[in-house]
């Protein structure tokens, strides 16, 4: 949330608590000064008591009253009341008024002629009746208890009128001036939503204001990327532009006007955006593709002309798409081939990069996995002509990448960037800093104030395969299956030259799986033999194998190794040419359909083609399958007892594999791990588990301080083994 946003949440917020206050304090008011109610059964006692100067009926059925001792001024009422009745119609208080007339006229005639003293009224309006006096009869009966113990005097000084005001409602100042508040506080509310709506630039609904973040001063430099040496040296040409355009003018070069990033993700496409940005000193606007698209027609090229308005603003300067196929993929890929938001909002962003506008000064740089669906316009010279490859590093780029990710973590002397690097193949750059972040939480959880070594071999453990699950209850059936399954991975793995070296064996669960084997390849290969992987699909198939030969019988566990090993099988057949009957044919795909532009394709081969390919990948998994039963029955004696092993300590690395094969016994073993459990217990004791010392302190610094100097020289080499120190 930005300040913007919370100022305007906090003005909402008071006007609000103020419309409470204004609400609570009037209906307090309200409920002070409120009128009785009274009965209108009780209505004509009062009035013949002379409690009631003045009633009128206002609306539909309200009676609004004044007491004859009523501190309301009499030129003030009906708007101003002593007591009210309701539910009585027009009719039935007209009755009730021309009642009360009669017997005040009635009354009154009869006191002028004798003393009302000790008098029967009801006898003397009989006798007004006998006199020829118009009386009613149910005047007579109006009297209350026939006469007796009625004040005739106090009723007769009452005088009490009757009106008719045709007034609409409740007129007291709470009636009058809460439809003002709530109008003000409408219009403060609604200001509010069109200013927000408006953006900053005020012009109402301005769904065209690109959403780039603008940064100014950024921090990131070349030196917090590594791995990605030629990479640099690509940008570095950008930076010099940025820095030194005269120098390039003078010699009529003219600087690739966008770069575009491609690479798998996690290998620091983003970083290196900001790493220019960074070493240049401009400013960096930073967007991403799907943040120009809209629900709105015409909305994401508006958005990019008011982005590169901004960048003119501002140059020299670099814009930063990411993810940019959310909006660059090629054109007319809709299966109704018409045109649509995303076709515009890429028409007006190739206008833009090249077209009639020039944008002198402005460098585009945009990030994608996915450059096989970009536009080809959006990929010719003159917009994004130049491409960098940001490739996963090699075991030489993650040591380096390691460097820099534990600069501000503590790290224990038993730590070889070395190891690492040969163990983490494949890791992106985002892979090492997260398995970095997960042993700096694993050595916290055990209060230690520097991560060691074992911390960060669980990490790469996690990472890889999840967290272990020792609490999961296995029953004895399935943890004899996963540890003849393992065993089996394990020692095809060791046999077969073809396979990488076996790292770790584990049968205890992790994520999905019931038990796990890793490896770890002794360098990066480019190119892959067809030897090899014919001998990682024997692998593959070993667990099994081994469930066959011991069990006598399969699980389902082997469902992800038949999966894996098929599809290197197919790929050995349809894309590299491994297959003798059908030689050199590439007969495979892209592995998925773009529509549009694949859907009319059709496979280019026969149905006999296809049938002919599924015999080969058969026979490719079939004899790699017999090849593993075949190694595994000749081994049977390490295969039990590596399970023994297995059974005992559950986990075993490469070391004891090695020991196996050398003939070592199963006991033997468990003994050596014992001896090197309790160093490593031992170990642990010696790490600061409460604070640094000042001197381990200055020492990692200057540690830091000399790898910064020696970048980009020759670089030293540790004094560390390959092997891990227990």
């Amino acid at each position: 949330m930005n300040k913007k946003s919370g100022k305007i949440i906090k003005i909402v917020l008071i006007t609000a608590l103020i419309v409470a206050l204004i609400v609570l304090t009037a209906s307090l008011l309200s409920s002070q000064n409120k009128p009785q109610e009274i009965k209108y059964s009780d209505l004509s006692e009062k009035i013949l008591n002379g409690e009631i100067a003045q009633v009128t009926y206002v609306g539909t059925n309200n009676i609004r009253i004044l007491y004859t001792n009523s501190k309301i001024e009499a030129k003030n009422f009906p708007k101003q009341y002593d007591a009210v009745s309701y539910g009585v119609g027009r009719g039935d208080l007209t009755a009730l008024i021309e009642k009360v007339k009669g017997l005040r006229n009635t009354l009154l005639a009869i006191k002028g002629n004798s003393d009302m003293t000790g008098v029967d009224i009801k006898t003397e309006l009989y006798k007004q009746r006998d006199d020829g006096t118009f009386v009613y009869q149910e005047m007579v009966e109006f009297i209350p208890n026939g006469g007796k113990n009625f004040d005739v005097d106090k009723f007769l000084g009452a005088q009490v009128t009757f009106s008719n005001d045709d007034l609409n409602g409740d007129t007291s100042w709470v009636s009058m001036i809460f439809p003002i508040v709530a109008t003000i506080v409408m219009g403060i509310l609604l200001f509010i939503m069109f200013r927000q709506m408006a953006g900053s630039n005020g012009k109402a609904m301005n769904f065209g204001k690109n959403k780039a973040k603008l940064m100014t001063n950024v921090k990131v430099r070349f030196s917090d990327v590594a791995g990605a040496e030629e990479e640099k040296e690509e940008l570095q040409e950008v930076v010099e532009f940025l820095k030194n355009p005269k120098k390039f003018s003078e010699l009529g070069a003219r600087i690739p006007k966008g770069v575009l990033l491609v690479g798998p993700p996690g290998t620091g496409k983003t970083l290196f955006a900001k790493a220019v940005a960074g070493e240049a000193g401009v400013p960096f606007f930073s967007m991403s593709g799907s943040d120009f698209v809209e629900m709105f027609v015409g909305t994401g090229a508006a958005r990019v002309r008011d982005l590169f308005a901004e960048a003119e603003k501002n140059m020299p300067c670099i814009v930063f798409i990411d993810e940019i196929d959310a909006v660059g993929r090629q054109r007319g890929a809709g299966l109704g081939g018409g045109n649509d938001e995303r076709e515009q909002t890429l028409n007006q962003l190739l206008v833009q990069m090249d077209g009639f506008e020039k944008n002198e000064g402005i460098i585009i740089m945009a990030a994608t996995n996915r450059a096989d669906v970009l536009d080809p316009a959006l990929l010719r010279p003159g917009r994004f002509d130049r491409q960098i490859y940001v490739n996963i590093p090699d075991v030489k780029g993650r040591e380096e990448i390691f460097k820099v990710h534990s600069r501000n973590k503590p790290l224990g002397p038993d730590v070889s960037f070395k190891v690492l690097a040969r163990m983490t193949s494949g890791f992106s750059g985002a892979d090492i800093e997260n398995l970095l972040n997960e042993a700096a939480i694993l050595a916290a959880r055990a209060n230690r104030r520097v991560i060691i070594m074992e911390d960060i071999l669980e990490g790469i453990n996690k990472v890889i395969a999840g967290p272990q699950k020792k609490s999961r209850t296995i029953t004895e059936t399935d943890k004899r299956i996963t540890a003849y399954h393992e065993a089996g991975h394990a020692i095809i793995a060791r046999v077969l030259p073809g396979c990488d070296e076996v790292q770790e064996v584990s049968i205890i669960p992790r994520g999905m799986a019931a038990g796990y084997t890793l490896t770890r390849p002794v360098n990066d290969d480019s190119h892959v033999t067809k030897n090899k992987l014919n001998d990682m699909v024997s692998m593959m198939l070993g667990g099994r194998a081994a469930e066959q030969i011991v069990i006598h019988d399969i699980s389902t566990g082997a469902s992800n190794d038949i999966e894996r090993a098929s599809g290197i099988a197919r790929k050995m057949v349809t894309e590299w040419g491994m297959s003798e009957k059908l030689g050199n044919m590439f007969l495979g795909g892209s592995g998925e359909v773009f529509l549009g532009r694949d859907y009319s394709q059709h496979t280019a081969y026969s149905e006999a083609i296809a049938g002919q390919i599924d015999e080969e990948v058969k026979s490719i998994i079939d004899e790699n399958y017999q090849r593993a039963l075949q190694i595994l029955k000749d081994n049977r004696s390490i295969l039990d007892n590596m399970v023994k092993v297995l059974y005992e300590k559950n986990t075993i690395y490469t070391e004891e594999v090695d020991m196996l094969f050398d003939g070592k016994s199963a006991e033997d073993i468990i003994k050596s791990i014992d001896e090197k459990m309790a160093k490593r217990e031992e170990y642990k004791k010696t790490a600061p588990t409460e604070e640094v010392s000042e001197i381990s302190q200055y020492k990692n610094q200057f540690d830091k301080a000399v790898d910064n100097v020696k970048e980009g020289k020759d670089k030293i080499e540790e004094n560390s083994n390959d092997k891990l120190p227990f």
